[in-house]
C-alpha cells in the first residue's frame, strides 16, 4: 500500500469518526487543539498529515493512533476456518485468534455421540443460535429444548451442557475468555 492511499484511508477515517458523532469541524478542533481550517485541509488532502497532529485526533475521537492508521488489507476481512473434530462435535472458529472484542465466535455441530459431562460452571454469559436441530440445554436441574431459529442466553455461573436432542444439532455461539476455554477442544485455550 502506498502512502498517499494509507493517508487516503486516514482522511476518511477522521471525517468519518468525526461525522458519526454528529461534530462539526470546529466541535473537533476544540477537542484536539486545531483549527478547523486545518482539520478541514487534513480531511480533503490539502495538507501533509503530521504525526503530531494525529495523537491528539485519535484521542478527541476516542480511538487509537494505530486503529486510525492501520492498513487495511483482505487478509483481515475473510476468515477460513478448519473443522477441529472430536467424538460428537465438530467446531469452526469464526473469529480471530486474539479478537479485539475479547470475544471468540464459533460453528459447532453437536451430534448424539458427545460424550455427556457435568454441568461446567465459569465466570460470564453464553449466547447462542440454534441453526439447525434442536439442542437440549441443561441449566442446573432444568431441561430446556431450543429449535432451530432460536436463541439462548444464561449466565455460566450456572451448571450447564449443551446437547445435540435427537439427532445432530447446529450451532453460532459466542463465548467470553472463559466460555472459550471450557468448551472449545485445543491448545489455544490455554494460558
Amino acid at each position: 500500500m502506498t502512502q498517499e492511499l494509507l493517508d487516503d484511508i486516514v482522511r476518511q477515517r477522521i471525517r468519518g469518526l468525526r461525522l458519526a458523532r454528529g461534530w462539526t469541524l470546529d466541535a473537533l478542533a476544540s477537542r484536539c487543539f486545531l483549527s478547523a481550517s486545518t482539520l478541514s485541509r487534513i480531511e480533503t488532502g490539502h495538507r501533509r498529515i503530521a504525526l503530531d497532529q494525529l495523537v491528539p485526533i485519535a484521542q478527541a475521537l476516542g480511538t487509537t493512533l494505530d486503529q486510525l492508521v492501520e492498513p487495511e488489507g483482505d487478509e483481515d476481512v475473510v476468515i477460513r476456518p478448519e473443522p477441529e473434530s472430536m467424538t460428537g462435535s465438530t467446531v469452526w472458529l469464526l473469529s480471530r485468534e486474539r479478537d479485539r472484542r475479547g470475544v471468540t465466535i464459533a460453528k459447532l455441530r453437536i451430534t448424539p455421540e458427545r460424550e455427556w459431562r457435568e454441568g461446567q460452571v465459569h465466570p460470564g454469559y453464553e449466547w447462542f443460535t440454534v441453526l439447525s436441530g434442536v439442542v437440549r440445554l441443561t441449566l442446573g436441574e432444568r431441561t430446556i429444548l431450543v429449535r432451530e431459529g432460536q436463541a439462548a442466553e444464561f449466565s455460566t455461573m450456572t451448571p450447564h451442557v449443551i446437547q445435540a436432542h435427537e439427532g445432530p444439532v447446529e450451532i453460532l455461539t459466542i463465548f467470553d475468555h472463559d466460555g472459550e476455554r471450557a468448551h472449545l477442544p485445543g491448545h489455544r485455550h490455554e494460558k
